[in-house]
């Protein structure tokens, strides 16, 4: 089987019409805060939840400053009904407070300082690099793993190891885009359970690992 990477990446290219409203607000972001936050909402949620969230949160205020002039109670309104939206408000306005007495209100440009942020997993710490920062950073959320694995790219059992594996061999030229179209195609096409095969204009790549 035949795994042309480029061609992967050419082809999924067409189908950016496709991304949800949420991927097409982030990747027209560049506010890394708003990357930060947003991506803060996203974990365990659904695009379509996470997207009126943002933009009712953001229009309370755009930097850590202003959410901190809101109580846990009118973010939790703002954001409801994302995951676990009543921890997230409390996440929130933690880290809203970080930033501002240990980096002067400014989000870190380093994964590790990203890290040092209560909540920030590697997943948001990379999005915000490659969105917030446009530095060459690998975003693996449960697409790209799965699509990573089942591709036959590589053979990894968790998000942090396709992470690195990754790292290792996918050109860098697709670090930054890699999230979005994987996600796109994870959603529409390569799915959990039952991925539409027929439907794939990948299918000529992948060895189907499932």
């Amino acid at each position: 089987m035949d795994i042309n990477t480029d061609k992967i990446f050419e082809l999924l290219e067409t189908m950016r019409d496709k991304r949800s409203e949420f991927v097409k607000y982030m990747d027209g972001k560049r506010d890394p805060f708003k990357v930060l936050i947003a991506c803060i909402l996203s974990l365990r949620t659904k695009d379509e939840t996470t997207y009126p969230a943002a933009v009712k949160l953001f229009a309370l205020g755009s930097k850590p400053e202003d959410l901190l002039k809101l109580s846990e109670e009118e973010i939790q309104k703002a954001i409801y009904p994302v995951g676990f939206y009543r921890n997230k408000s409390v996440v929130i306005l933690g880290i809203c407070r970080e930033l501002l007495t240990k980096y002067n209100g400014v989000v870190p440009d380093e994964i590790d300082e990203l890290l040092k942020l209560n909540g920030v997993g590697r997943k948001t710490a990379n999005l915000v690099l490659a969105k917030g920062y446009h530095k060459p950073a690998i975003c693996v959320d449960t697409h790209v793993h799965r699509i990573s694995n089942r591709l036959g790219y590589v053979k990894t059992a968790t998000p942090d190891e396709t992470e690195m594996a990754l790292r290792k061999k996918l050109p860098i030229k697709y670090w930054c885009t890699i999230n979005d179209l994987f996600v796109t195609h994870g959603q529409n096409t390569c799915k959990p359970i039952k991925p539409l095969c027929p439907e794939c204009i990948i299918e000529h790549y992948c060895m189907k690992v499932i």
